[in-house]
């Protein structure tokens, strides 16, 4: 019986974290859940409408196209809750053999990163949200179907300040975590 590590059983330092905002990220990614189900219910109204009936359903394909990303970021929050975002740990592994303080300074370190991207991202996402409302921005085909860009456009700022504040809610519980050492019990 030799002794290696099962570093699939190991998981990122913040999963499992206490979350202030856990309960709000849930219900984004019910929201989230929820659409997805419609989403399959609608697709599949439209397959067999067109392939039964020879009458599809305008505008489905658009509309999904257009909801994969906000489905995406109602979901985002409750991935960093979680500790579900991808990462590779390995190199925290090897440094936490050597020093757990380095392994949670890198830890915070990568949140408050994480937080920053989400920011930037709804920073930058802004001014396409205010000038799609204020253009009255829509997708489709005029007079034939037709769907306003803006609570898409706005799912997706909404999201992305959610994650960011999710990583940031992390710091507390992460800086209270006993230090990581790379080892396996």
């Amino acid at each position: 019986m030799h002794n290696e590590p099962d570093f699939a059983s190991e998981t990122p330092a913040v999963a499992g974290l206490t979350n202030p905002l856990q309960g709000v990220a849930n219900v984004l990614a019910a929201v989230g859940t929820v659409w997805i189900f419609l989403m399959m219910l609608l697709i599949v109204a439209d397959v067999l409408g067109r392939n039964f009936f020879d009458s599809p359903i305008t505008g489905v394909a658009e509309f999904a196209a257009r909801s994969v990303g906000s489905i995406v970021f109602l979901q985002l929050a409750a991935a960093v809750c979680s500790g579900r975002m991808t990462r590779s740990d390995f190199l925290l592994r090897i440094i936490g053999k050597r020093s757990s303080g380095v392994v949670k300074v890198l830890e915070v370190f990568n949140v408050v990163v994480g937080a920053l991207l989400f920011f930037a991202l709804a920073f930058i996402s802004w001014p396409e949200l205010t000038e799609a409302m204020r253009i009255k921005e829509y997708f489709g085909v005029q007079g034939v179907f037709t769907v306003v860009t803006w609570p898409f456009r706005a799912l997706i700022v909404l999201g992305a300040i959610a994650a960011a504040l999710a990583y940031l809610a992390c710091i507390p519980s992460l800086l209270r975590q006993q230090p990581f050492t790379g080892a396996h019990a």
